[in-house]
């Protein structure tokens, strides 16, 4: 038999874990070949060759960040845009990857991705293509999953950088404003900046009241603590206020791309209480690099769960982290919905049993 695998969206630390994973055990369990597909889907929008994935090609990846095979966030073959005589055209191009995913004699796909590349996945396997899927994101936001790969060592990057930055806010007695990414989850600002001993968190499921953070960062002043470290998520919003958005959406479904949230939060403690206040945004240092112990084990098991999906026949479903287990859940129930921060849960009130400030 021949798998063949594809890495869809941005990267992420554990993308190898997986590739190794599925290789391995594809090939030492039960003998089969596989291939990848490169650049997320535009290897088979572009009809390029396949990357042969044997023992050699995936020798010494674990510990390896990015992924071997490529990705790519543009690559929507439903709704793919290219240039026509000047002028951006969508086109839908779903055939002809129907035609070259045949071409290559793989008889199913596994399919790693957040929800946008999920949902590309769900519309393949209404043409006939079956797949298997693995989710992915640092962002954590993927439902009907506790948890996903690159998101352990996203935590333990941004608290290593909260670290740091106390210090320096410390010795020149400034605010430290850090942006960090999640898009409309919360989860890395949340967890980071209670392990980070973060003063203030801006959650996107919270809409700050600026009041608040200021009554907060006024109070540590008065305890004659001159400085302060605030963590707030891209997707951060004020009270009765919108999200700060860097690009728009795009016509080819690429959805907006959010930050700046983090300048706009600084230029806010500084106008409002004088504070000298800086702006970090770790941006993609987050998702680049070396993943953690933990991302490589939860890949590789993906990756491995992912195989024996495609053994049992239970395509269009997705492998899940449940408690301490592996399991799988139908792909929908993965897209229809986010998962988000609870604000009423225990997450949250630990964080400001802690004396944390959640901007409310």
């Amino acid at each position: 038999m021949k798998i063949a695998i594809s890495t869809g969206g941005g990267d992420c630390p554990g993308l190898n874990a997986v590739i190794r994973g599925v290789v391995r055990s594809a090939i030492f369990r039960y003998g089969w070949e596989v291939i990848g597909i490169r650049d997320g889907l535009d290897g088979l929008v572009h009809g390029w060759e396949p990357i042969p994935l044997g023992l050699d090609q995936v020798k010494g990846i674990l510990s390896r960040g990015g992924t071997i095979i490529g990705t790519t966030n543009k690559g929507n073959p439903f709704r793919y845009e290219v240039e026509e005589n000047g002028t951006r055209v969508v086109h839908d191009l779903s055939a002809r990857v129907l035609d070259n995913f045949r071409a290559t004699g793989a008889e199913a796909l596994i399919m790693v991705g957040g929800d946008g590349t999920l949902g590309i996945g769900r519309q393949l396997m209404d043409l006939g293509i079956p797949c298997v899927f693995v989710p992915k994101t640092i962002d954590c936001d993927v439902a009907a999953t506790d948890s996903t790969f690159g998101y352990h060592t996203a935590v333990g990057i941004v608290t290593e950088a909260l670290d740091r930055l106390h210090t320096t806010a410390e010795s020149h007695r400034r605010a430290m404003v850090v942006e960090v990414m999640g898009r409309y989850a919360g989860w890395i600002a949340l967890e980071s900046g209670i392990a980070g001993s973060a003063d203030v968190i801006l959650l996107p499921e919270i809409p700050y009241d600026l009041d608040a953070v200021f009554n907060k960062l006024e109070g540590r002043k008065k305890l004659g603590r001159n400085f302060s470290v605030v963590v707030v998520a891209e997707g951060a919003l004020p009270k009765e206020g919108s999200r700060t958005v860097a690009v728009a959406a795009e016509t080819d479904g690429r959805a907006e791309r959010l930050g700046g949230v983090g300048q706009v939060v600084a230029q806010q403690i500084e106008e409002g209480l004088g504070i000298e206040t800086r702006t970090v945004v770790l941006g993609h240092v987050q998702r680049g690099g070396t993943p953690s112990h933990t991302d490589r084990i939860l890949g590789s098991r993906f990756g491995v769960e992912a195989v024996e999906l495609i053994r049992r026949g239970e395509f269009g479903r997705m492998v899940s982290l449940k408690g301490q287990e592996i399991v799988s859940v139908p792909v929908a129930d993965a897209i229809d919905n986010l998962r988000l921060v609870d604000p009423d849960g225990q997450l949250v009130a630990t964080a400001e049993a802690l004396g944390i400030c959640c901007g409310r």
